[in-house]
């Protein structure tokens, strides 16, 4: 295998998934078809990217079925400030699934959902300085 991994999510609304991962720090940076409704977009945050394909793009050119009902995967974003992050996201649509607590001994973490219901982990390493016991 070569090349950076990614993430492929499935959605009925391809537009709408891309705006949102747009509006909380990911860059469109690619799109397919460029006119019209798209069936494909990635967005990129630093060397992660997300790829978000139209579930009736999956099922026409692929033969797939992407069965929605339950969520395997979620993004991990790592963040310096999980409580502002989960703030921040509040404010741009995403649902919240855990608000901001301390876990393990070193970490702050919060989960949040996106508008297809895709969990988001914010994970922040705290140090002796900004509060880690």
């Amino acid at each position: 295998m070569t090349g950076i991994p990614s993430i492929n999510i499935f959605s009925r609304d391809v537009v709408r998934l891309a705006d949102f991962y747009e509006r909380v720090g990911f860059r469109e940076t690619y799109r397919y078809p460029q006119d019209g409704a798209p069936t494909q977009v990635e967005v990129n945050l630093d060397q992660f990217t997300i790829r978000i394909s139209s579930v009736e793009a999956a099922i026409k050119d692929h033969g797939l079925n992407p069965n929605l009902g339950g969520r395997t995967i979620g993004a991990i974003l790592r963040t310096d400030d999980t409580d502002r992050e989960y703030a921040c996201l509040t404010g741009k649509g995403a649902w919240s699934l855990r608000p901001p607590h301390d876990f393990l001994t070193d970490l702050r973490t919060a989960w949040k959902s996106d508008p297809d219901g895709n969990p988001i982990n914010l994970v922040q390493r705290r140090s002796k300085r900004n509060g880690a016991r």
